[in-house]
């Protein structure tokens, strides 16, 4: 004779086959709860200055190259200046090195030449005349002698302006050339160095990304590297999730997972980028009905389209395993 059970004990023995169910699926299942990181970048100057203009807020998409922000420059600028008039400067000395004397001084010098060949044209014809004289007995051997001298006077002094002319036309020694060569290559360094820190006063966007948090407000002084605002990129968002030590062999670097995360259309295809090299215990807060103390290996995976669909930092997810491991680290 069977023994009829009252409702409520059936009740309870019904919860009870459940929950034992539930909990030797979840034990069984290939899949894991977890949150949503990012990995920021800190945008700063590698030089310190009032922060004149800030072109962004907090929670706005930016494109690369956009304009983030500019610190005071003044001193900079005024640096820059100064360093390209000195490489005009030094560019000029280096030029006129390269060059003879002017025009102008060259035709003085010409001039002058002519006028000592016209002179030593004269000398020679009163050195013939004067032989001739000294020849018919007019005049004494010493007339000629003088007219020789004066001969000699004038050609001398016609070789000479003719060496000085081929001098004016000459460009500087090869020592002195080099030397203001070097001096306007050091001062074009000067103005490069210049450039770049006027440069680094204002800074733009590396990559399409959104600004998570500005840091300071116009006026405020920025020290040296100190970061003014931070910036998440959409390929700096991934997942991180805790696989228990006995989990391990089902997962490896390149496999696909699948991302659930609360209010999702989708879920968002991944792949494991990382596999932590040292297991830790169940950290104190992890999104999961179920928490046990237990060995555990931080996994990180990333999406495979960033942009199609942004997780927010601190966002629940529960990850899934697509596929299986075999090998090592093959997937099947």
């Amino acid at each position: 004779m069977y023994k009829k059970c009252k409702p409520a004990a059936v009740l309870s023995l019904t919860l009870a086959v459940v929950f034992m169910l539930a909990a030797c699926n979840e034990n069984t299942s290939t899949a894991w709860s977890g949150y949503a990181e990012g990995e920021y970048v800190y945008i700063s100057a590698p030089l310190g200055g009032k922060l004149d203009s800030i072109k962004v807020q907090a929670g706005q998409q930016v494109n690369k190259d956009s304009p983030l922000f500019a610190l005071d420059a003044e001193a900079e600028n005024a640096a820059h200046d100064e360093a390209s008039a000195r490489l005009t400067s030094a560019q000029a000395q280096a030029s006129n090195t390269e060059k003879g004397r002017r025009a102008e001084e060259i035709a003085v010098t010409q001039a002058q030449l002519t006028s000592a060949q016209a002179q030593a044209a004269l000398a020679r014809q009163e050195l013939a005349r004067q032989q001739q004289l000294v020849g018919q007995g007019f005049v004494s051997k010493s007339r000629m002698d003088d007219a020789q001298t004066n001969v000699k006077l004038a050609e001398a002094r016609v070789a000479e302006l003719n060496a000085a002319l081929i001098v004016a036309k000459l460009p500087a020694r090869v020592d002195e050339r080099a030397a203001a060569q070097a001096s306007a290559d050091a001062a074009k360094e000067a103005l490069r160095q210049t450039t770049w820190r006027s440069a680094q006063k204002s800074q733009n966007a590396p990559a399409n990304a959104q600004v998570a948090e500005v840091f300071f407000r116009q006026g405020e002084y920025v020290q040296a590297g100190q970061p003014v605002l931070s910036l998440l990129p959409p390929e700096n968002r991934k997942a991180r999730f805790f696989v228990p030590e006995a989990e391990l062999g089902k997962i490896a670097v390149g496999q696909a997972v699948s991302l659930h995360c609360d209010g999702c259309s989708a879920s968002v295809p991944a792949h494991i980028s990382r596999i932590a090299s040292q297991a830790e215990y169940t950290p104190p807060v992890i999104y999961s009905n179920a928490q046990r103390a237990k060995l555990v290996f931080m996994v990180e995976a990333k999406p495979d389209q960033p942009g199609k669909l942004l997780l927010h930092p601190g966002q629940p997810l529960d990850v899934s395993l697509l596929s299986a491991v075999t090998g090592a680290g093959k997937t099947q």
